[in-house]
């Protein structure tokens, strides 16, 4: 599980990376607001722990891009300001959980565990639809207007990723991270490759395209027929 903590202070900052590696999580750092929103953009977290007051773009800011560019990355916000305005405020942005300043390593390490059981839950056993495409995420089945597709592992591995970021546009970096667990090197190809083949099953025998290549950034499934 990757978690992303965005937290300005640098004790604090330590504190949560010790306890969640500790906790078996791989911990990446920020201390910058805009760090923080460029790595969402360009990395696939499992959860965020941010601070609501970062400086450079705050917290609210952070989580309304996101939801603006279609990141569903699960958000856990930390704050010292323990008002209810403040809460409902966040929740109505997209965050997904709140804990107010100071409090218990505990605490935070069941409440992201909740976020991620969360999200599993909802990511894994819905039924995901993308115009005439439909995968059943808890069978491994896809089919395209009704005819089902006989994909590899990592050929579902990747559409399953490109599903759940629709309409969103995955860089080679995030796809070969996500998909592979590898860093992506510009001399690798195997990301291409697995697009190729998958983009003959998916598109090649039906009439419109979902699967788009966005020259120079990366891949994208999006459909509009709904």
């Amino acid at each position: 599980m990757r978690i992303l903590v965005a937290e300005d202070e640098a004790k604090a900052r330590r504190y949560l990376a010790r306890g969640l590696g500790e906790q078996g999580y791989s911990v990446e750092l920020a201390e910058d607001g805009n760090v923080a929103l460029t790595l969402l953009r360009e990395h696939a977290f499992d959860a965020a722990v941010l601070d609501v007051m970062l400086p450079g773009r705050d917290g609210w800011s952070i989580v309304q891009t996101m939801r603006s560019e279609a990141i569903h990355t699960p958000v856990l916000f930390l704050t010292a300001r323990d008002h209810v305005e403040d809460r409902v405020r966040g929740f109505e942005i997209g965050a997904n959980d709140y804990l107010v300043k100071p409090f218990a390593f505990a605490e935070l390490l069941a409440r992201l565990r909740n976020l991620l059981r969360r999200d599993e839950s909802t990511g894994d056993v819905a039924l995901l639809r993308v115009g005439p495409l439909l995968i059943d995420a808890l069978r491994h089945q896809v089919t395209r207007d009704s005819q089902p597709l006989q994909l590899t592992p990592k050929e579902y591995a990747l559409l399953l990723l490109l599903a759940r970021h629709r309409g969103r546009v995955l860089s080679r970096t995030l796809i070969a991270e996500s998909v592979w667990g590898i860093c992506f090197e510009s001399q690798t190809n195997v990301v291409d490759v697995v697009i190729r083949r998958l983009r003959s099953k998916l598109d090649a025998p039906f009439a419109a395209p979902l699967l788009h290549t966005v020259r120079g950034v990366g891949y994208m499934l999006d459909s509009h027929d709904d």
